[in-house]
């Protein structure tokens, strides 16, 4: 029985040595997995604020272009304005040909559907073509026309508020390509922040898994370091036990040869030193 309980000792510390070294990798790995978890969750932090910053940045762009664009088109009504003096005017000094407002705004569709409409390269050079015959058409007719002063003073308004319609539209485009440019940035940043919102999620949850193993590792390492401990007690009282009958076997055998010895003496047989001593030692003598 003893033996059995000696290997069945060794056996539960072999164990418990598996146990903590397993305790002990998931203990490192659960750390390793919070540190990356940290690191991503400082990354999203940044990413955060790197989003915001540039939401507001895109937003300011397009404020700036709203505003902007505002403006123009009240230029472009203050042109129409002096489009419709001219045709007036026009009335009065030739009695014939189209308004010039008219060839204005018919421009300016065009030019609006080449910007923003898809076609063929066929269709574009048409309209490009199209556009051309009507600028050239609206000049010629206001280089006969600006012989009359009133006349000239309104074309050269006119001219003076493009001229500030064009560094508007310079404005427009610039600040509408920062604010395309900050849409792009921010969606770019915007993946960025779920991924790394996702990884973090990840090595928490491998955080957890490697942290309730390595507890549960531990709740049976204490366990069986309980067991071991009583296994321990009762191999320790077990060899005591088996000690203590050794020794008493001992004693009864050294009583008995003290007895015959002093049956010896009593009959007045000769004994030895040796025998004498074994008389001292059971307590006879």
């Amino acid at each position: 029985m003893l033996e059995k309980l000696e290997e069945r000792k060794e056996q539960l510390e072999k164990e418990m040595e598996e146990l903590t070294r397993r305790r002990d990798e998931l203990n490192r790995a659960a750390k390793d997995y919070a540190s990356k978890r940290d690191e991503l969750n400082a990354k999203v932090k940044e990413l955060i604020n790197r989003f915001k910053e540039l939401k507001v940045k895109r937003d300011e762009f397009n404020t700036k272009v709203k505003d902007l664009k505002f403006k123009r088109n009240n230029l472009y009504k203050e042109i129409d304005s002096l489009y419709s003096e001219l045709d007036r005017l026009r009335k009065n000094i030739d009695r014939g040909g189209r308004p010039l407002g008219e060839i204005e705004r018919e421009i300016r569709k065009l030019e609006f559907r080449q910007q923003t409409s898809v076609m063929s390269i066929e269709r574009e050079r048409i309209l490009v073509e199209r556009i051309s015959q009507l600028r050239k058409e609206l000049e010629e007719r206001k280089a006969q026309l600006e012989k009359h002063e009133e006349f000239k003073r309104l074309i050269t308004k006119i001219r003076e508020l493009k001229d500030k319609v064009r560094t508007l539209s310079s404005e427009i485009k610039a600040y509408a390509d920062e604010a395309d440019r900050c849409h792009e940035e921010l969606q770019k940043t915007a993946a960025e922040l779920d991924q790394s919102r996702e990884l973090a999620d990840q090595m928490h949850e491998k955080f957890i898994e490697s942290k309730k193993e390595a507890d549960r590792c531990h709740e049976e390492i204490l366990k069986k370091r309980k067991d071991i401990k009583d296994l321990e007690k009762v191999i320790k009282a077990l060899k005591a036990r088996q000690f203590k009958t050794k020794e008493q076997l001992e004693r009864e055998e050294l009583l008995k040869r003290a007895r015959e010895v002093y049956e010896m003496f009593k009959r007045g047989e000769k004994i030895e030193t040796e025998d004498l001593l074994i008389l001292q030692r059971a307590g006879l003598i």
